[in-house]
């Protein structure tokens, strides 16, 4: 494997570490700020920091350029998330977990329908996809079955589909030329503009009276700085080393890690049939590697 590989692996593992952690985050926030609250002041901070950070202009663009970069700005920014966050009010945390985590097979069945340089899906990536939503169905339920929500499991499902669409987007964008950080604020800026007109629809009321709470403030900051404009740049990094689909593999380690660092930090328990699922859900991204 050579180093720019190895440093794709490392970059897709570092952002999903950070990724699966943000639960934590979200569930301190979620006790003073709605959910779209939470979701519109991270991203908002996001932009502004990858703004600071490289604020060269970019430049050169062509029209088919921006619709695409628009293209993944609302599917993995603005409805990916919004349909999560609307999909948690309909149906339980576990059935929107199992349901989201089959992002990566959406990716794969985008990125082959329509790149005809992408390699197609073997028999392994199936048999690792099996063992990883067992494992991860493990983790979500604690071994309980799946209480189904028709309306919330679709919209998980959707969700689901907007990743496998923002990451094939992507896969293209690479293609342009662009510094990764250029085009990440670009499409920052795209789903923050899509998320506007949804506040007018949903439970926001601009206040930021509860960020004097230094707990609260902390953790916005994380969100905003870390999982959202550190995390895009490292997982879109990733995409340009190990491609659209190697990289959607690793998110099927969010679960994992979430209910790892639930039961460090929130001392939370974590059963026997978790740590099965642990280990399913590891096994099964080893197979669909390859």
């Amino acid at each position: 494997m050579n180093k720019e590989r190895m440093t794709g692996h490392f970059t897709a593992l570092f952002t999903v570490m950070i990724w699966g952690t943000t639960f934590i985050s979200s569930k301190i926030l979620l006790q003073e700020f709605s959910p779209v609250e939470v979701l519109f002041y991270r991203f908002v901070l996001g932009l502004a920091a990858l703004m600071v950070v490289y604020p060269k202009p970019m430049k050169g663009t062509t029209w088919k350029q921006e619709v695409l970069m628009a293209v993944g700005g609302l599917s993995g920014i603005t409805l990916y998330y919004l349909l999560e966050n609307i999909a948690l009010t309909y149906t339980m945390a576990a059935n929107v977990s199992v349901i989201v985590s089959t992002a990566p097979i959406f990716t794969v069945l985008f990125c082959n329908m329509l790149y005809k340089d992408e390699k197609r899906t073997g028999v392994k990536f199936w048999i690792g996809f099996v063992i990883t939503m067992a494992g991860i169905w493990l983790i979500s339920t604690n071994g309980a079955a799946l209480k189904l929500n028709p309306l919330g499991d679709f919209l998980s499902l959707l969700a689901a589909v907007m990743w496998g669409i923002y990451s094939a987007a992507y896969k293209k964008i690479t293609s342009f030329g662009y510094p990764v950080i250029q085009t990440t604020r670009r499409m920052f800026f795209y789903g923050v503009i899509f998320m506007i007109p949804f506040l007018f629809f949903m439970d926001f009321e601009f206040d930021l009276s509860g960020f004097v709470n230094p707990v609260l403030l902390l953790n916005i900051l994380y969100l905003g700085f870390g999982a959202c404009a550190l995390c895009f740049l490292t997982w879109n990094y990733a995409v340009t080393k190990l491609g659209a689909v190697k990289s959607s593999f690793y998110i099927y380690l969010v679960p994992v890690i979430t209910v790892v660092m639930s039961s460090i930090i929130l001392k939370e328990e974590m059963t026997i049939i978790a740590i099965i699922g642990t280990i399913l859900t590891i096994v099964g991204l080893f197979v669909s590697e390859g």
